[in-house]
């Protein structure tokens, strides 16, 4: 049964704080780690994860013509925000906007997903673990295979299999790929270091098309 929008709410809710208590007590030289995702630190990613909390549909819309949708001037526009003078506040814009219920579309597994897949981009930085709710991994790989939107998910994994080894989800049709969940996850998020995880036939293929 989906998930009705409150339930969405309270699991992205426990995913920001998960990562909140992460990010407390970070050093200097952490903050300025680079993450996985393009070539933002770890506190860029964190802004632009406060921004995606505070962004609603006329902002997103205005920010996306105003880009003239370049997406990567759009998200650079509204991570510069939400960005603080110091990692402190940074952290502090961040934990202000935990429990808000903003969102640019209705699409909250991609919403789910942004949280999960910028909190590995972190953690991986950090150089430790951040292990996600299994419903709210569950769910986002889940929209990831049926749904391109913030990534092309669906379209990198279209005529593969995907198992994972750690739960339940099976998803799709071809070339086996196997992982565990959030290994999956983060594969259909872009994220190319993740396929070295994998196992299957289906892997070469996952990697030629995310080169």
């Amino acid at each position: 049964m989906p998930l009705r929008k409150a339930e969405y709410w309270e699991l992205i809710h426990a995913e920001r704080k998960r990562l909140e208590l992460l990010l407390t007590d970070l050093s200097e030289d952490e903050w300025k780690a680079e993450s996985l995702c393009q070539d933002w630190s770890v506190e860029e990613v964190t802004a632009h994860l406060t921004a995606a909390a505070n962004t609603g549909t006329r902002a997103w819309l205005g920010s996306m013509i105003g880009a003239r949708f370049n997406t990567d001037k759009h998200n650079e526009r509204l991570l510069k925000q939400y960005l603080g003078p110091s990692p402190d506040d940074t952290l502090e814009n961040f934990r202000n906007s935990i429990t808000n219920t903003t969102a640019p579309t209705r699409d909250y597994g991609a919403w789910l997903g942004e949280v999960i897949v910028h909190g590995q981009d972190i953690s991986q930085a950090l150089g430790t673990e951040l292990i996600p709710d299994p419903v709210s991994a569950h769910e986002v790989a889940d929209y990831f295979t049926r749904k391109n939107f913030t990534v092309n998910s669906r379209s990198l994994v279209k005529g593969l299999r995907l198992v994972s080894t750690d739960t339940q989800f099976r998803s799709g049709s071809g070339p086996q790929v196997k992982g565990q969940l959030l290994e999956l996850v983060m594969v259909m998020a872009g994220r190319p270091a993740y396929c070295a995880l994998l196992e299957g036939e289906g892997v070469a293929e996952l990697r030629r098309r995310l080169a």
